[in-house]
């Protein structure tokens, strides 16, 4: 991100995720060193699931509008 800066993240976390807890997440992104016009490039989203929130239905759905309005946004 620091040598192109039109690169974006989506981190997609589950809530109840023992394998890839959000916490940890959280912690390395903002332990990246980025400059701090960066940060706008980094969006973080929850979901009620684990790091499989595909397998559950109300977190798939807010996970497919989350996708689809990163990738139009």
């Amino acid at each position: 991100m620091s040598q192109n800066p039109y690169l974006r993240v989506l981190v997609a976390n589950g809530y109840y995720d023992l394998a890839t807890p959000y916490f940890a997440t959280e912690y390395t992104f903002d332990h990246l060193g980025l400059r701090g016009d960066l940060d706008k490039n980094i969006q973080m989203t929850y979901y009620e699931a684990g790091h499989m929130m595909y397998i559950h239905q109300p977190s798939l759905a807010k996970l497919k509008a989350d996708l689809s309005a990163f990738i139009t946004g």
